[in-house]
């Protein structure tokens, strides 16, 4: 074990690496966040203090050099990494639990999302609420992003409905994008930015046309259950969508339909997939605590299940050079082939280290040869292994 960090008074809640490895933050139901160095196993900065209520997420800039934080006391707040300080006075105008954020791509604007169903964008340089509230919706908002120029924001929400911005002037920019009878739970930009697509609860996926709002192609339908995380793939040119009826579906962009059988395997519900970044290969994860990788072109999976999760996995990446998976768990990061699995630290599958039960987690980050704990004695431990699996 590398350091066991202790300064939490409270059940940890959201921990997370810097870009560039170096630094984790911790978030807390003791209302405070703690910076800490990889490195030496320390805190680097006083606690950051300020939120009268849990911080609920946490999210990094892209350069690393800002840390942002969305609370229960409906603010969001932004700290320089360097000082510890924070850089503006908080944001502030929700009347609900901010329960989302997120940077845009070029660390220029903040976007959050409430349970009162308001979206807001902030400028970083300022600490402004950029343009007037992005209202509209008439229920809560489940799904947000970023286009890839940062230039269009696109929200998803159970009003059934998929709303449009332009981040420059704050304003809708299309008609509402309606159809759906049911929920839309997830949305994604493709990656030029000149169509969306959404999945909704009605089981059903649908695309659109950014510069004219209108549906590009007929209801993408096969799913008989709640379709709850869609993905483009890097070309734009595939969609893929996973399901509670536990199946992941391939589509093609271009005429509207399914391309290959459907992905079975999955023994409960499918709460994310996702794309390798060289489009051969999709990441699927489910309620049930398992990992499916499947082969694009054949539909077939082309790994055994990865396993390790202690609870349902609710989001899942490829990293950028296709050879790792990052699963996420409600905030906190598996890295493959570094995992945990009755109370082991695996890797690729074989015990490598027993945690003693001091040691058993509530919230875990993976990052290549590091492993960070959160204990419910509100301890935080860092772990380091060699390429052989040696303790450091």
């Amino acid at each position: 074990m590398l350091q066991t960090l202790e300064g939490h008074t409270g059940y940890v809640s959201s921990i997370a690496f810097s870009p560039d490895d170096k630094q984790v933050v911790s978030g807390s139901w003791d209302n405070t966040v703690q910076l800490w160095d990889t490195a030496i196993g320390q805190q680097i900065q006083l606690m950051l203090e300020g939120h009268t209520s849990d911080v609920s997420s946490i999210a990094f800039s892209p350069d690393g050099k800002q840390v942002v934080f969305g609370s229960w006391d409906n603010t969001v707040r932004l700290w320089d990494t360097a000082t510890g300080q924070q850089i503006q006075l908080m944001f502030e105008g929700y009347t609900d639990s901010v329960y989302s954020i997120a940077f845009s791509f070029d660390g220029k604007q903040i976007i959050s999302r409430s349970r009162d169903n308001i979206v807001r964008l902030w400028d970083t340089a300022t600490g402004q609420q950029i343009q007037p509230t992005l209202e509209g919706h008439t229920d809560s908002v489940s799904s947000v992003a970023f286009s890839s120029d940062s230039k269009q924001v696109v929200s998803g929400s159970r009003d059934n409905t998929v709303r449009l911005w332009d981040t420059a002037i704050g304003q809708q920019i299309q008609p509402i994008f309606e159809g759906y009878t049911d929920s839309v739970s997830s949305i994604a930009f493709s990656p030029d930015g000149k169509q969306v697509v959404s999945g909704s609860w009605d089981n059903t996926v649908r695309l659109w046309d950014t510069a004219t709002g209108q549906q590009i192609q007929p209801i993408l339908e096969g799913h008989t259950d709640s379709v709850s995380s869609v993905a483009f793939s890097s070309d734009g040119k595939q969609v893929v969508s996973g399901s509670y009826d536990n199946t992941v579906r391939l589509w093609d962009t271009a005429i509207g339909q399914q391309i290959q059988p459907t992905f079975e395997g999955h023994t409960d519900y499918i709460n994310s997939v996702a794309f390798s970044p060289d489009n051969k290969q999709i990441v699927s994860g489910s309620y049930n605590k398992a990992i499916r990788l499947w082969d694009t072109a054949t539909g077939q999976q082309i790994q055994p299940t990865l396993e390790g999760h202690t609870s349902s996995v609710s989001s899942v990446a490829f990293s950028p050079d296709d050879k790792q998976v990052i699963s996420d768990l409600n905030n906190p990061i598996l890295l493959y082939t570094l995992a945990i699995s009755d109370n082991w630290i695996t890797r690729n599958s074989t015990n490598i280290l027993w945690l003693p039960s001091d040691y058993r987690t509530t919230i875990i980050a993976i990052h290549h040869d590091s492993i960070v704990l959160a204990q419910p004695s509100r301890r935080i431990s860092f772990f380091g292994f060699s390429q052989r699996s040696e303790l450091l």
